[in-house]
């Protein structure tokens, strides 16, 4: 049973050693490369020793692991995550991101904010997210740590990943947590066991030659492309309110926009004041959907799509690919669920507010159907950008003739 006062003077040293590698910040970047395995022994010795003493201090002292602990030590571990040079992302058993570091952003091409709370599945190619799901609950059940082999949903020669997942048990809670790190795939096996100072070395390496490496074209214009739908849309918006526009007019015109360009179907819903039900404005779709199909979206009731109900009452987003729930948009006229009759291979139902805690004035729906590539993490950050300014031009007081 380890004393008080000697963990006290480890987490001492362990806080000392951690201070000396901050200031190796300052140091040219070509040799911060040497420092990165004296930074992952210090995160392997807070596992395999220092957390192990401290349960066992609680537990003799009849304090919950996880109680209050230093903060500056909780501010050290933080920092070192982010600093981490290779992806690395906290799951829940359920493949939802609770935390992701900077190297991980950059990897998926998302925010940290918007990525915490949803599946990270929604980043990966379909033929991967059941195995990742299966696996990431494996491991949070106590099965040990494994790895496999996934691909990225947007296309690319860097598009296979080996993710190597490992169970933690963060402070405080019940339930373990799964940390996932990715590198790309070399088509070696890799253990969870061997996963840790040479694999991050590698990927470290890899980084550092790809630093000089001329950038993917391929992604520097989708991020292009997607900086040019939000301004398109704010200026289209700006227009609008400036001439006068109600609301039919600002949802008519953003859904116009995102027509095609962005989704296949786009459909709006306007949140009613007071306790009438929500209006659905806008249902536009495919040409070959013309006519019956588009005429049963326009007509049918918001309040009957679960996805629309959540985020009209909640102010709940979704994104799915490959959406398991055939009714979550409910059904048409004769019964059909509209996922399945449309071919729904990924939807964003978004709901419009100007900020988190503002009123939702409606709901912003986007399918993609067919062979059309599923909707990336990315593309979610720049609709939820776009429901934003359609909920400011909503919100905004009508310009009145003099």
């Amino acid at each position: 049973m380890p004393r008080a006062q000697d963990f006290g003077a480890e987490l001492t040293d362990f806080r000392r050693r951690v201070d000396e590698l901050r200031t190796a910040r300052a140091l040219p970047s070509q040799e911060r490369l040497s420092l990165l395995d004296a930074a992952l022994f210090e995160l392997q010795h807070v596992v395999d020793v220092l957390w192990p003493r401290y349960e066992e201090l609680a537990a003799a002292s009849r304090i919950p692991p996880g109680g209050r602990a230093d903060p500056q030590e909780q501010q050290l571990l933080r920092a070192l995550f982010q600093r981490l040079p290779i992806p690395v992302v906290l799951l829940d058993r359920e493949s939802v991101v609770r935390r992701m570091n900077f190297a991980a952003t950059q990897l998926f091409n998302t925010r940290a904010g918007y990525a915490t709370g949803r599946p990270l599945t929604s980043s990966l190619r379909r033929d991967g997210q059941a195995a990742l799901r299966s696996q990431v609950a494996a491991v949070a059940r106590g099965e040990g740590g494994r790895s496999l082999t996934v691909h990225l949903s947007q296309p690319g020669p860097d598009g296979a990943l080996r993710v190597t997942l490992a169970a933690l048990r963060p402070p405080g809670e019940p339930q373990p947590a799964v940390l996932a790190a990715f590198q790309p795939d070399r088509g070696t096996p890799v253990t969870a066991a061997s996963a840790t100072i040479p694999v991050a070395r590698t990927a470290a390496r890899d980084a550092v030659d790809g630093a000089a490496a001329q950038p993917d074209l391929a992604e520097v214009t989708r991020h292009a492309e997607l900086l040019d739908l939000v301004d398109d849309m704010a200026t289209a918006l700006l227009r609008v309110t400036l001439a006068g526009g109600g609301p039919e007019e600002v949802l008519g015109r953003a859904a116009e926009l995102l027509h095609g360009r962005f989704a296949d179907w786009v459909i709006a819903d306007l949140a009613e004041d007071g306790p009438g039900a929500p209006r659905r404005m806008v249902a536009l779709g495919p040409p070959e959907a013309a006519g019956e199909r588009t005429a049963s979206l326009a007509e049918q009731e918001p309040a009957g799509c679960p996805l629309v109900a959540d985020a009209l009452d909640d102010g709940v987003s979704a994104l799915r690919v490959s959406p398991p729930d055939a009714n979550a948009f409910g059904r048409d006229a004769t019964g059909a669920p509209v996922l399945v009759r449309e071919e729904v291979t990924s939807l964003l139902c978004i709901p419009l507010r100007v900020s988190p805690t503002s009123p939702v004035l409606g709901a912003l729906t986007l399918f993609r159907t067919g062979g059309r590539s599923a909707f990336e993490m990315a593309e979610a950050g720049a609709a939820d950008r776009v429901s934003r300014h359609i909920a400011l031009a909503l919100s905004r007081p009508r310009v009145r003739d003099a």
